[in-house]
């Protein structure tokens, strides 16, 4: 290898090839990684700017709403709000809000309720026939709700519970959610067997495994499970749509719908109002509590 001759006679060490091949590597990866961050910026302002628009169109005039693709308002109000907070149908914005959280917080209790007992007999429990009752509930996950809803109408109907809350509700409190039942058999699944077996041998029975065992266990998956039925509830259209008939009981989606009326004016201005006070909770929740999303879904559990 040749060497560098400086002017005192002595000889420069050759460049290391090495170093060279390793800054052009690192330089490399620099540039992908650049490349990528770019990607995920963009797509990212694809999927939030429907979001920032309708914030910032909130602020504008009704009549500047339609047809306005831009972000930044020519004029702003606070009108849209006051029309908002108002209410639509002589029914207030708090009526509605109401309404919307007693149907959120009544589906997350009901789910923990029902799905949490459910999810322990089919991972915890010896019954006769308990693999075919654990498929078939697996297989209603594969049956569009669009299906039943004739039947579940004529039913609910034939009991009286239309223009009510139950029809929404009782299939919370009766482990119906075939979803959430299986995320919690697969996490209790993950737990040790032998804590049953220690508290079968102080005499615990299987009420007490439950409550003072699994429950305290399964804190990130019930807070999952809690997550998810409170902001598909919260967001519901179709379910109260059939149901409900009287103004005074709709949630805040079918507020959003009195907006937009095909024989008279719209107020869009008003509905973006309304459209961002109604995800403002559902946001502050999921920010709140996102943590435990990974932690629930990664049903890793602990291993005995």
């Amino acid at each position: 290898m040749s060497a560098t001759i400086l002017t005192d006679g002595q000889a420069a060490p050759a460049a290391d090839p090495g170093a060279e091949l390793r800054r052009r590597a690192k330089r490399r990866r620099a540039g992908k990684t650049l490349l990528l961050h770019i990607g995920i910026l963009a797509l990212a302002a694809v999927m939030l700017y429907p979001g920032v628009w309708m914030l910032l169109s909130s602020f504008r005039p009704t009549n500047e709403i339609v047809g306005q693709t831009g972000l930044i308002p020519d004029n702003t109000t606070l009108d849209n709000f006051r029309t908002a907070f108002e209410g639509i149908g002589g029914v207030s914005f708090w009526t509605f809000f109401t309404n919307s959280m007693i149907l959120a917080v009544g589906s997350a209790v009901g789910v923990c309720l029902s799905c949490s007992v459910s999810a322990y007999a089919f991972a915890r429990i010896d019954f006769p026939g308990r693999n075919l009752f654990f498929s078939l509930m697996i297989g209603t996950l594969l049956l569009p709700f669009h299906v039943v809803i004739i039947p579940q109408f004529i039913m609910f109907n034939e009991i009286g519970w239309t223009d009510s809350y139950m029809p929404l509700l009782i299939g919370k409190f009766l482990a119906a959610e075939a979803f959430f039942v299986f995320l919690m058999v697969q996490f209790m699944r993950n737990l040790p067997r032998e804590l049953d077996e220690s508290a079968r041998i102080d005499g615990a029975g299987h009420l007490r495994i439950f409550t003072a065992i699994m429950l305290p266990l399964m804190r990130p998956v019930l807070a999952t499970a809690s997550i998810f039925a409170f902001i598909w509830s919260w967001n519901d259209f179709l379910a109260p749509l059939i149901y409900l008939r009287t103004p005074d009981k709709y949630p805040l989606p079918l507020m959003l719908r009195q907006y937009t009326d095909q024989t008279s004016v719209s107020d869009y201005g008003g509905q973006m109002a309304a459209a961002v006070l109604a995800l403002a909770p559902v946001l502050i929740f999921f920010i709140l509590f996102q943590r435990y999303i990974v932690e629930g879904v990664a049903t890793q559990g602990l291993k005995g």
